[in-house]
């Protein structure tokens, strides 16, 4: 592996950057490595400023389910850039792409798009708030919501992986409203709701948690939480930021049974580009301005290039319908993985969900935030990196997802395997 362009360009980086970096998991700072910069990318393959090449396990953080540089994709993105690249004003294709979301999910009527799933959390809570004229937001120990100071409480991802659990220049009174319960724990969403009664406007969850590691949300404590917010007129708003469209065309809400009031959607719909959105009933959604007294705007909400992006992506999607082959994919890959730790020795467990999975160093189950804090991190950073000295990049976190794209081949995985057999764990 070649570093020497990449060593200078994270010394440029750091110079002018806070830790050299955009987001702070970048940084492989929980891995105890420097950071790669890329070059370009393409399929199921990342390229490096020094020209090595490694299979892509992270895609983006989910986006590139259709893989890097699609060229179905980029044609139309062309092809709106060409036109000129934000008005300020309503295009057609904005209509265009809500309808395909509003098709696709039944609890979705109408759309609000923003530039970022943090955006459209920030907006969905408003809006519950708004709707139900109480102020407090039931969210799960270890869910990542977004960097919005009300949700950054107990919060997962790179705030779990740099043992910062919340974050300094949050007010105490911007988080007094924020309830923790238990992931997968129906009781302490209970206790809560009694200790609370009548003060609870929403119950904030991801269905299939990607930022504590790919833990799924048993579909009875879904089917509760559903019934608790019913039965106490406080709205559910499920985070969709990741599964959507990711494991299925649309939201998991079909497959687990639950429709949620409010649901926030991104990567994905954005084939790449930056966007978020939330939608839900009509009759919560029309409290937005200019329709109703909620105020919610930006600059770039429903940007042209992020919204034909999108729109080309989830067509590609609904036409090729590979959520069963990358399903079946994943877990040819995880089982490869299990086979050759059992063989090693090495205490794991894998969560696999779609096309979405985390390896976690723990002799398991892991089901919430306290299961997968188990986890042996010095062992998956050795793991890290020794796969990225052999051309395989995953997230450099023990507490994110991995993802596949309908590029990756079983060529891929068999090179994935082979370079796993190699290491000493």
């Amino acid at each position: 592996m070649r570093t020497q362009k990449n060593e200078r360009s994270f010394k440029d980086a750091v110079k002018v950057m806070p830790g050299g970096v955009n987001s702070p998991v970048r940084a492989f700072k929980a891995v105890g490595a420097a950071p790669i910069f890329i070059d370009k990318a393409k399929d199921a393959y990342l390229y490096d400023v020094d020209g090595n090449r490694y299979i892509d396990y992270c895609m983006s953080w989910g986006p590139m389910i259709l893989g890097h540089a699609n060229k179905a994709v980029l044609d139309e993105v062309k092809k709106t850039m060409a036109k000129g690249t934000s008005y300020g004003v309503p295009t057609t294709i904005e209509t265009d792409l809500a309808k395909v979301i509003t098709g696709a999910i039944e609890s979705v009527q109408k759309v609000r798009f923003v530039s970022s799933g943090t955006e459209a959390v920030m907006t969905a809570i408003r809006l519950a708030r708004a709707a139900t004229g109480k102020d407090k937001i039931i969210k799960f120990v270890g869910g990542y919501h977004g960097h919005v100071d009300h949700m950054l409480v107990s919060a997962g991802s790179g705030a779990l992986t740099l043992g910062m659990p919340s974050s300094p220049g949050v007010p105490k009174d911007f988080t007094k409203h924020t309830l923790l319960a238990r992931y997968n724990d129906l009781d302490s969403v209970k206790n809560i709701f009694k200790k609370y009664s009548g003060k609870i406007a929403a119950v904030i969850i991801e269905p299939v948690a990607g930022n504590m590691g790919v833990i799924p949300a048993k579909k009875d404590f879904l089917k509760g939480l559903r019934v608790l917010c019913t039965k106490n007129k406080s709205i559910l708003i499920f985070d969709e930021v990741i599964t959507g469209f990711r494991l299925g065309f649309g939201s998991i809400q079909k497959k687990v049974g639950v429709k949620a009031d409010l649901t926030c959607l991104g990567k994905i719909i954005g084939g790449g580009f930056p966007i978020g959105a939330v939608g839900g009933r009509a009759s919560i959604m029309n409290n937005l301005s200019p329709q109703g007294p909620v105020y919610q705007a930006g600059t770039l909400s429903g940007n042209p290039v992020c919204v034909a992006a999108g729109l080309a992506t989830l067509k590609i999607l609904k036409v090729q319908k590979p959520y069963t082959a990358l399903e079946r994919r994943t877990k040819h890959l995880c089982a490869q993985i299990t086979q050759t730790l059992n063989k090693a020795g090495v205490e794991h467990t894998i969560n696999q969900v779609g096309s979405m999975f985390t390896l976690f160093f723990t002799a398991g189950p892991v089901t919430d935030y306290d299961s997968a804090l188990k986890s042996d991190t010095k062992k998956f950073a050795k793991y890290f990196k020794h796969m990225l000295n052999a051309g395989i990049y995953l997230p450099p976190s023990q507490f994110e997802a991995n993802f596949l794209s309908t590029k990756h081949t079983d060529a891929h995985i068999k090179r994935t395997i082979e370079v796993l057999k190699k290491i000493k764990l």
